[in-house]
C-alpha cells in the first residue's frame, strides 16, 4: 500500500485565495512498509474535477522531492478554481494510484480585474474620530447562482456582511502591513449566503492600525491616513456561465455606526440603541443614509492575503468570580490571552456593561492595571433594552486573564461570560511531555505566549500601549516558534513587510510595520532601527524558515534584504570587522544591568560584533544553498576575518574574555568565536559566573543560547540545573508563581510579592520562551539537519538529565510526524523513535557504546553510539554506567 496523502498547496489544505501564479505543492507518503523513499512523482493540475482540462502535467519525475514542488504550467487565471492530484512510486517498486483530488482557488492576481474604488463614510474632519462607520449596497442576483466570492479590504479594520450575516470568521482584517506599500485583501466564499433575487452587502469599518492610536508612549495617530475606507468586489458566477460584479463605488450608501469609539489600546464603546436593525439586509430603508465618497482610485498597494488569517481559536469559560479586597467584582479566566470577552445581558435601554481587563493581580489580590501604561482596555456596552443582548468587540482586542465587571445590570453569572483567544491560524507542529509537570507547564506557557503575540504580526506584548512588531523579540524566538507551530506562512507575510520597510542604506527598523518612523531626527533622538540582535531578524528568520520548512522561496525573496543588512553592518563597523557604532539595545533587561537601567552589562561592541559574525556566517550558508558561489566565498572570507578581529579585540593573550558577563561568554561560545585553545577557560569562566551569581543573569540576547552554549562547552549538567531551577531567577520560578505565559522580566513579580517597574512589565512576552528550542532539540532530542532541511533528515540526539525519568516530543513536519521518547530508570535507557516516510534519521543513543542494538549496528561517537535509520518505528533498550 502506497499513497500520497495530506496534500497541501502553499502549506494549506484546499486554500481559497491563492496569492501567487506559481503555487507550490506537497504531500505526505502513507505506506505500510519501512525504509520508504519516494522514487518519482507525477502531478496533474486541471480546471475540472475530471482532469479533462489539464493546465499542467509533469509526467513522471524521477526524484524524491515531495515538498514545495512549484507549479510550472499554463499561466493561472485570477479568481479561478483549480484541481490537482498526485501519483508516486517508491524505492520498493510500489506505485500508487492517483491521490484524492485537492484544489486551490486563485485570488485576484492582476489589479486590472479590480473595478472597485476605495469608498469612505468619513469626512476631512474625521482625523480624530475613533468611531466606526457602516456602508451598504443592494443588488439583484437574477439567475441560478453557481458560486460567489467577495474580495475585500479596508484602510482600517473591517467586517463584511451578506444578507445580515457576518462573512468569513476572520478577525482584525485586513491585518497590519506597511499599508502604503502593501495592503492585503481577503477572499470569502459567500455562495451559500446569497439568495436568488434581492440581496445586500454591508461593511463596518473602524480606525484600527490605519488611523488609530499607535505607540501610545509617543502618541502616534493617523500614521497611514486620516479617513477609513473600504474596498470590495463581489463576483457572482451563474450556472449559465455569465457573471455579475458588484464593486464599491459612489452608488454605495453610508452611515454612522453603533461603534461610537474603538481603539486597539483603549477598547471599544458600543451603543446598542443606535443599531439600525437589518441594515445589511435587502429591503432596509436607507433613505436617510448619505452617499459614500470615493476616497481613492489608487490600487497600486493592493496584494492578495499572503499570511494567515487571525481567528478566535479557543473558547475559555471563567474558572472563578470573586471580589477583591478593594471591592472589584472580577472574573478569572485562568489563562492570560489575547482576545476579548463575549457576554450576554438583559436590562433597560441605557443600562451599561463596563469591563476592564488586566493580566494579573497585585500582592494584595487587587485588580492590577498600572503595567498597561496609557492603555485603558475598557469595553463599554450600552443596552438597547430589547430582550437578551450579546456582544463582543468589533475592532479591538485585549490582553488579559482577569476582567473587572465595573457595571452589569443583572446578577453576574459565569454562564453569561466567555473569553475567546485570537491569534494567527498556524498549524501546531510540535508537542512535548516529560516526567516533570513544571517543565511541561513551561512549554505550555511558551506556546500560549506565542499564540497571544502572533496576532497577524509578532508583537512584543498584547496588553499595554505598544503591541508592536519588535524585531528583537521575533529574532530570538523564531527557532523556538518553529518547533511549536508551522511559522513559515506567518513569517513569509511579515518578512515581506520588513522588505518594504528596509531603508535605502540597508538599515532595518526596530519594529515591523515601522510605526516608530521619525520623519527627521533631532540631535537628541536615537535612530529607530539598526540595533544588533533586532535588525538581524532580517537574516535569522529567513534562514530559520529554510532550516525548519525547507522554504527556498523565502530565501530568494529576502536575499537582497539580507545582503543589504549585512552591508549596513559592514559599512558601520571599524575596518569593516568590529561593529562599535550606533545605538543598540544590547542584552536588553539583563539582570546584570546597572541599577535603574534596562541595558545589560555586556558591552555593545561585543554583542554587535557577535551578531554581525552570525549573520555573515548565515549569509555564507544561504549563498551556497542558492548556488551563489562567489557570494558564499566572499561571506565566508568576511566571517573568517571578523572572527580573527574578534579574537584580537575581546580576548587577552592568555585567553581571558575581556567582558566578564555571562552573555559575553554565551555568545562567544555559541557563535563559534572562541579560539580553540581558550574554549576550556571560557566555559569554566561561564560556569563560575553562574555559580557566583546564583543562576542566570542573561537578558534578551544571552538567554536564547545560554543552555546551548553550556552543552556545547561540555557542561549539560549546568544547563539542566538552570532549566530545572525553581527559585528566582529561572524559567520555572515563573511557573511556581502561577504564570500562564512568559514574562518580560525575570523579576516581573519578585519573590517578596512586589513587581518590577510598571513602566515596562509585561506578563505576556515570549522572548525568554526561546528556551523551548533547547527543550525540543536537546532535552527531548529532536531536530532537523542543515544539510537536508525541513526534517528531510532528522537528528535524534537526546541528552537525558535534570532528574527527568522521561521526555518525549513529536514534530508534525511537511513529511509527516517524527517523534522520540526516552525513558531512564535503574541504569537502563529505553528510546523509541518514529521516522516519517521519505525521510531518514540519525540517532545517537546517549551513554551507549558501539555495538548492535535491536539488530542495528551503531558506531561510537563522542556523545554515545550513532546509526542511520530509514522510515519506520524503532525501539532500543540498553544499560549504561552511572
Amino acid at each position: 500500500m502506497l499513497k500520497a496523502v495530506d496534500l497541501r498547496c502553499e502549506y494549506r489544505e484546499n486554500p481559497l485565495g491563492m496569492f501567487t501564479k506559481h503555487p507550490r505543492f506537497g504531500w505526505v507518503i502513507d505506506s505500510d512498509e519501512t525504509n520508504v523513499l519516494q522514487s518519482s512523482y507525477e502531478i496533474e493540475v486541471a480546471e475540472d474535477e475530471s482532469f479533462a482540462l489539464l493546465v499542467w502535467k509533469t509526467g513522471q519525475m524521477e526524484t524524491d522531492s515531495s515538498v514545495h514542488i512549484k507549479y510550472a504550467g499554463k499561466e493561472l487565471e485570477s479568481c479561478k478554481k483549480y484541481y490537482y492530484r498526485v501519483k508516486i512510486s517508491d524505492n520498493h517498486g510500489n506505485k500508487s494510484l492517483w491521490s484524492e483530488t485537492a484544489f486551490f482557488e486563485t485570488s485576484i492576481l492582476d489589479n486590472a480585474v479590480w473595478q472597485a474604488k476605495f469608498i469612505t463614510a468619513e469626512t476631512e474632519e474625521s482625523a480624530e474620530s475613533s468611531a466606526g462607520t457602516m456602508l451598504r449596497k443592494e443588488f439583484t442576483a437574477g439567475k441560478k447562482i453557481a458560486s460567489a466570492r467577495l474580495y475585500a479590504t479596508a484602510k482600517g479594520i473591517y467586517k463584511a456582511f451578506v444578507n445580515g450575516k457576518q462573512v468569513g470568521g476572520q478577525e482584525l482584517t485586513p491585518g497590519w502591513t506597511e499599508y502604503k506599500k502593501r495592503l492585503l485583501f481577503q477572499v470569502y466564499n459567500v455562495t451559500a449566503m446569497l439568495e436568488s433575487g434581492n440581496n445586500a452587502l454591508g461593511i463596518m469599518v473602524g480606525p484600527g492600525w490605519y488611523k488609530g492610536d499607535l505607540a501610545g508612549w509617543i502618541g502616534k495617530r493617523n500614521l497611514y491616513g486620516e479617513r477609513t475606507a473600504v474596498l470590495a468586489q463581489l463576483h457572482i458566477k451563474y450556472t449559465d456561465g455569465t457573471e455579475d460584479i458588484i464593486p464599491t463605488g459612489a452608488d454605495w450608501k453610508c452611515s454612522s455606526s453603533p461603534v461610537i469609539y474603538s481603539e486597539l489600546y483603549n477598547g471599544e464603546t458600543y451603543d446598542a440603541r443606535l443599531e439600525q436593525k437589518n441594515w445589511s439586509n435587502a429591503g432596509f430603508d436607507d433613505s436617510k443614509w448619505k452617499a459614500a465618497e470615493i476616497e481613492s482610485k489608487d490600487l497600486s498597494m493592493l496584494a492578495p492575503q499572503d499570511g494567515l488569517p487571525v481567528k478566535a481559536l479557543h473558547e475559555i469559560k471563567p474558572v472563578e468570580i470573586f471580589t477583591t479586597p478593594e471591592g472589584d467584582r472580577v472574573i478569572d479566566f485562568g489563562q492570560n490571552i489575547s482576545g476579548w470577552v463575549q457576554f450576554k445581558v438583559k436590562g433597560k435601554a441605557g443600562d451599561k456593561v463596563i469591563l476592564r481587563h488586566a493580566e494579573t493581580l497585585d500582592s494584595a489580590g487587587n485588580f492590577y492595571t498600572e503595567n498597561l501604561r496609557a492603555a485603558k482596555q475598557v469595553i463599554e456596552y450600552i443596552l438597547s433594552g430589547e430582550g437578551e443582548e450579546s456582544y463582543y468587540p468589533n475592532f479591538t482586542f485585549q490582553g488579559f486573564r482577569y476582567v473587572s465587571i465595573d457595571e452589569y445590570p443583572a446578577e453576574i453569572c459565569s454562564e453569561n461570560f466567555t473569553a475567546f483567544a485570537i491569534y494567527s491560524d498556524m498549524r501546531q507542529v510540535g508537542d512535548f511531555e516529560s516526567s516533570n509537570p513544571l517543565l511541561n507547564k513551561l512549554v505550555q506557557n511558551i506556546r500560549w505566549g506565542m499564540r497571544d503575540n502572533f496576532v497577524d504580526i509578532p508583537t512584543d506584548c498584547p496588553q499595554r500601549d505598544e503591541r508592536l512588531g519588535w524585531t528583537g523579540d521575533a529574532q530570538v524566538f523564531v527557532r523556538a516558534a518553529s518547533f511549536l507551530m508551522e511559522t513559515a506562512p506567518f513569517f513569509r507575510k511579515w518578512l515581506r513587510d520588513l522588505k518594504a520597510a528596509q531603508a535605502e542604506d540597508g538599515g532595518i527598523p526596530h519594529v515591523i510595520p515601522d510605526a516608530l518612523k521619525k520623519p527627521k531626527l533631532t540631535p537628541n533622538q536615537r535612530p529607530e532601527g539598526n540595533a544588533t540582535g533586532w535588525a538581524d531578524v532580517a537574516v535569522v528568520a529567513p534562514w530559520t524558515m529554510y532550516k525548519y520548512f525547507s522554504d527556498m522561496d523565502i530565501l530568494a525573496e529576502q536575499y537582497d534584504v539580507m545582503k543589504g543588512w549585512v552591508g549596513y553592518m559592514q559599512a558601520n563597523a571599524r575596518d569593516g570587522l568590529i561593529w562599535n557604532t550606533g545605538f543598540h539595545f544590547g542584552d536588553w533587561v539583563a539582570l546584570d544591568a546597572p541599577a535603574g537601567s534596562r541595558f545589560g552589562a555586556t558591552p555593545n561592541d561585543l554583542t554587535a560584533t557577535t551578531y554581525y559574525s552570525y549573520s555573515v556566517s548565515l549569509m555564507a550558508k544561504m549563498a551556497k544553498v542558492m548556488g551563489k558561489e562567489n557570494d558564499a566565498a566572499e561571506y565566508g572570507k568576511l566571517h573568517d576575518n571578523i572572527v580573527k578581529a574578534y579574537h584580537k579585540e575581546f580576548f587577552t593573550a592568555t585567553g581571558r574574555l575581556a567582558a566578564r558577563t555571562q552573555t559575553a561568554h554565551v555568545l562567544s561560545l555559541f557563535f563559534g568565536l572562541v579560539p580553540e585553545e581558550y574554549k576550556k577557560r571560557t566555559i569554566d569562566t561561564l560556569a563560575k559566573l553562574i555559580e557566583e551569581q546564583n543562576g542566570l543573569t542573561t537578558g534578551f540576547l544571552g538567554t536564547p543560547y545560554l543552555c546551548h552554549a553550556l552543552v556545547l562547552g561540555g557542561r549539560p549538567d549546568i544547563a539542566y540545573d538552570l532549566l530545572m531551577k525553581e527559585d528566582y531567577p529561572s524559567w520555572l520560578y515563573q511557573v511556581t508563581k502561577g504564570a500562564t505565559t512568559i514574562w518580560e522580566h525575570w523579576d516581573g513579580l519578585k519573590p517578596d510579592g512586589t513587581m518590577w517597574s510598571a513602566s515596562m512589565n509585561s506578563f505576556n512576552h515570549y522572548a525568554y520562551g526561546a528556551v523551548a528550542d533547547f527543550i525540543f532539540s536537546t532535552v527531548a532530542g529532536i531536530d532537523t539537519s542543515e544539510e537536508a532541511p525541513g526534517f528531510k533528515k532528522i537528528t535524534f540526539a537526546p541528552k537525558p538529565g535534570g532528574g527527568l525519568a522521561f521526555a518525549a516530543a513529536d514534530y508534525d513536519s511537511l513529511y509527516g510526524k517524527a517523534a522520540i521518547k526516552w525513558e531512564k530508570a535503574n541504569s537502563k535507557i529505553k528510546i523509541s523513535v518514529r521516522i516519517p516516510h521519505n525521510t531518514t534519521a540519525e540517532l545517537v543513543l546517549p551513554l551507549a557504546s558501539a555495538g548492535e542494538y535491536s539488530g542495528i549496528k551503531f558506531a561510537e561517537v563522542f556523545e554515545g553510539a550513532k546509526a542511520e535509520l530509514g522510515s519506520g518505528k524503532y525501539e532500543f533498550e540498553y544499560s549504561f554506567a552511572e
